[in-house]
């Protein structure tokens, strides 16, 4: 039986389906999630999948109201996710889910009650990503095919994702109007639609005004308007597995074997940057983080590289 709300909101009578108000209620969520919080889709729908699943939880603890849930009862869940062998990642992502939804009943007078308040994010250990060397990246830059259109539109998608430091739905969402040549700026649109303005640098804008004028009007088809700056094969806005494909072939092309993704020349972005004495702060706002804490993992990263070089260079390792 699927949970019902508190009086504060209408009860189903005896005549509704309890698993179509159970729907209604998420679908509420799922709104609420899109609008309020500015959550992209993809988010959006990795909540609903992890409060259904808590939602299932509930009812094997034979809990029906939104009022009746307690902090062990969340404790609970986690627990069980613990010991169907989730990572501690994973628990964090299911907690914030969690917790968002129940923030929603409250804001939405479903219920007054908040069972996760007073519960504290599961630690995990943060990964180090994988990064390469600037001269590694610029072989793969160098290692496209640009004498055919779409390969000048390979060279300049991988110039912006490294220039930029951009994620794949930011690339793929960009408008020729986003590029301010004569400032030198970029406009994204990153997670939770949050603007930013990002420094492009010339070389990126070299192979955009290349790909403008010598491959953007072959790709374009007469029967898709898209809107996107860059397009596919088939002239319709480039999605996210045909970026990867990009990347991929790129580095296959420059003889690299490391595992290269559209991601890896975000991290060779921050990183480089702050190898070469950036300020944490710029490269935060570049990288559109919402939390310094997120971009501090780079700081990690040179102090790795300045160990390597030590070790490599120092008489005395």
């Amino acid at each position: 039986m699927p949970l019902s709300p508190v009086k504060t909101k209408p009860q189903p009578t005896h005549n509704d389906n309890p698993d179509d108000f159970y729907e209604r209620l998420l679908e509420e969520f799922r709104l609420y999630l899109r609008f309020e919080k500015g959550l992209s889709e993809l988010t959006i729908e990795a909540y609903l999948h992890n409060v259904r699943r808590y939602f299932d939880h509930l009812r094997e603890l034979g809990i029906v109201s939104l009022s009746a849930v307690e902090e062990r009862s969340v404790l609970s869940f986690l627990e069980s996710l613990s010991r169907a062998g989730i990572s501690s990642r994973s628990l964090a992502r299911y907690l914030s889910a969690v917790r968002q939804f129940h923030r929603f009943t409250i804001a939405t007078s479903h219920t007054d009650n908040d069972p996760t308040q007073l519960l504290e994010t599961p630690s995990f250990e943060r990964t180090l990503p994988a990064v390469l060397r600037v001269e590694e990246v610029f072989s793969i830059l160098e290692a496209v095919d640009t004498s055919t259109p779409t390969g000048i539109r390979d060279r300049a998608v991988l110039e912006v994702l490294y220039g930029c430091g951009l994620r794949v739905s930011e690339l793929c969402s960009l408008r020729a109007s986003d590029i301010s040549p004569d400032e030198g700026l970029l406009r994204v649109v990153g997670k939770g639609s949050k603007e930013r303005l990002i420094p492009i640098g010339q070389c990126a804008l070299d192979w955009i005004g290349r790909y403008q004028h010598d491959a953007y009007p072959l790709l374009l088809s007469p029967r898709y308007k898209p809107g996107a700056l860059f397009l596919s094969n088939r002239g319709r806005r480039l999605n996210r597995m045909a970026v990867w494909t990009i990347v991929q072939n790129a580095a296959q092309a420059a003889g690299l074997k490391a595992h290269v993704t559209p991601h890896t020349l975000r991290h060779c972005f921050a990183t480089h940057l702050v190898e070469a004495g950036a300020d944490l702060r710029a490269v935060q706002e570049m990288l559109g983080h919402a939390d310094i804490s997120t971009t501090q993992i780079y700081l990690h990263l040179d102090r790795l590289y300045l160990r390597e070089v030590h070790r490599q260079y120092h008489p005395r390792w």
